[in-house]
């Protein structure tokens, strides 16, 4: 697992959306999962950018999203299909034949999560999964005590994360409690792994991560196991984590082995 520790989340965002562009240029065909939530924003309007200067093209591109919440039409203000239409999709020159969620229209939810690890393994699997961190540790939906080797499938929201996401609904309108989302398995099998994490409020999660064991109670400890992730976080995020020096250290190490154009604070492998 690396480790990259910026000072502010407009340089996390700007790591992030150079490692994206870097996955693109070397394979137009590429394969991504994306996510939806505060922590990518930034990364998708500089990617936006990156197209409007004709940096970056995703007219071959595919993308598999994380989840979606059950029980919401394409065109609902909070669903996730909407949310990255109005923050990516519309803005680019992706093929919208391209563009697929987990959704299950006809309640036939074994059904549907099936055919969506179907189309993932169909495309050649995933080549770089983009995630967000929940303040307890979830990734995707996976919520604490998520089996770790777990396919795409129904999920419960926890109460923790139905208050989180409540600000963005408003009093009277009905709030999802339910979501079909990849599994930890599902997202373990990606190529590479890009985990973005900002803010003083993801710091204990952020250590459960990366310096805690690999626990259920924590999902996104899981991984550990991937030998191709890069967790890019703030100064804010990173405050707790015990191994800075080593963290320090190794990110040098890595700076003189390679001809990385960016230059991270720090970095672990």
């Amino acid at each position: 697992m690396r480790i990259v520790i910026l000072p502010t989340e407009l340089e996390v965002s700007r790591f992030a959306a150079d490692i994206i562009s870097d996955v693109i240029k070397k394979k137009s065909r590429s394969v991504l999962g994306l996510a939806t939530g505060s922590s990518p924003l930034a990364t998708y309007e500089i990617l936006i950018e990156k197209y409007r200067k004709g940096e970056l093209s995703f007219k071959h591109v595919s993308t598999f999203n994380l989840d979606e919440y059950v029980g919401l039409k394409h065109n609902h203000s909070q669903s996730y299909r909407y949310f990255m239409n109005e923050h990516l999709f519309q803005h680019i020159d992706i093929d919208i034949q391209n563009i697929n969620f987990p959704e299950c229209i006809n309640n036939d939810f074994k059904e549907c999560s099936a055919n969506y690890e179907s189309l993932i393994t169909k495309q050649g699997g995933i080549d770089l999964q983009l995630l967000g961190l929940g303040n307890n540790g979830h990734i995707g939906f996976n919520e604490p005590t998520s089996s770790l080797s777990s396919k795409t499938r129904i999920k419960t929201l926890t109460k923790k994360t139905i208050e989180s996401n409540s600000r963005f609904f408003d009093p009277s309108e009905f709030q999802p409690s339910l979501a079909i989302t990849m599994g930890i398995g599902t997202i373990l099998q990606s190529k590479k792994i890009l985990l973005i994490v900002t803010g003083d409020n993801k710091k204990k999660a952020v250590v459960d991560m990366v310096e805690g064991p690999i626990s259920a109670f924590c999902p996104a400890s899981a991984l550990q196991l991937h030998n191709n992730t890069v967790v890019v976080v703030d100064e804010a995020a990173a405050a707790n984590l015990q191994l800075s020096e080593y963290y320090v250290h190794s990110e040098s190490m890595h700076l003189n082995s390679t001809s990385d154009r960016i230059d991270p604070k720090i970095n672990a492998n």
